[in-house]
């Protein structure tokens, strides 16, 4: 029996164990946690603050189109890494990778129904491919040296934002990602 991630958390206790979901449910939920996430990010008011504090232009707190970008492709990456922690070791590796296609799918195909033109998503997949190796670097390090990299590349700004900047964008990944692995550590990935 599989569910869906919005199924399980809706079902408490109700549901027995082992609970199980399969890698396109599961890359379809995650790619709509991603997307919350991103709106989180524009609607709390952090997009808004942070352009003000580097005197960046945005209109009604929304950013220019390469900020957002590279919000989302951070924001991806901290789901990315949520469903690695949670997984990896205890799921077969083919089926967290199906997962993970299957999110960012999912992710490019809403990029393509709000207006992106499909030929630019073959670019933006190689931009984050560079962003994510950038991050996972930058993750072994330390979470001041992932926030650096993360404020680095949404800003475009070769210099270093402020601490508390830096901090903010670090626990970003973190707010995301130790939640998520918490929960998958739950549910059984299956084909």
């Amino acid at each position: 029996m599989s569910h869906s991630i919005e199924d399980l958390s809706a079902g408490g206790n109700d549901l027995l164990f082992p609970r199980s979901i399969g890698p396109d449910e599961l890359g379809d939920s995650l790619a709509l946690m991603v997307w919350e996430s991103f709106s989180d990010f524009i609607s709390d008011g952090d997009a808004e603050a942070l352009l003000d504090e580097l005197g960046m232009e945005s209109k009604d707190g929304i950013p220019d189109e390469r900020i957002a970008e590279e919000m989302l492709i951070y924001l991806m990456w901290a789901h990315t890494r949520g469903v690695q922690l949670a997984f990896l070791g205890r799921s077969p590796e083919e089926l967290v990778r199906k997962s993970l296609d299957s999110m960012h799918r999912a992710v490019f195909e809403d990029m393509v129904k709000n207006g992106t033109p499909r030929e630019q998503i073959p670019i933006f997949e190689q931009r984050v491919s560079a962003r994510y190796s950038d991050y996972y670097g930058a993750a072994q390090v330390s979470d001041d040296e992932l926030g650096k990299t993360a404020f680095r590349n949404i800003t475009g700004l070769s210099t270093v934002g402020t601490a508390h900047r830096i901090r903010s964008c670090a626990e970003r990944a973190v707010l995301v990602a130790n939640p998520l692995k918490d929960f998958l550590e739950d549910i059984q990935l299956e084909d």
